[in-house]
């Protein structure tokens, strides 16, 4: 029996640390999410859709694994290592 492999996932990081992700409901159902420096403060903000036609999107479009956490470690990023950026097939 081979081992598992775990799939490589993106972390958002600005400012060597995770960022904070946050969830919203609107009162009228609408749901979105935002990335958040706790050091800086800059976002990013995701708009919740069904699952897209990436065709619509261009050429070379993909669906990423993003790590989303509410309460990220309050530490230095360490750098990731080698073996997960050259097994990653997303680039």
């Amino acid at each position: 029996m081979s081992p598992v492999e775990n799939p490589n996932v993106w972390v958002p990081v600005c400012c060597d640390r995770v960022m904070r992700y946050n969830m919203f409901v609107q009162k009228d159902g609408a749901a979105y999410g935002a990335l958040v420096c706790t050091v800086c403060n800059k976002n990013v903000t995701f708009e919740l859709e069904s699952l897209p036609d990436l065709r619509a999107y261009g050429e070379g479009s993909r669906i990423l694994n993003v790590l989303g956490c509410p309460k990220p470690p309050n530490v230095d990023r360490p750098k990731p290592s080698e073996d997960a950026s050259l097994s990653d097939q997303t680039l």
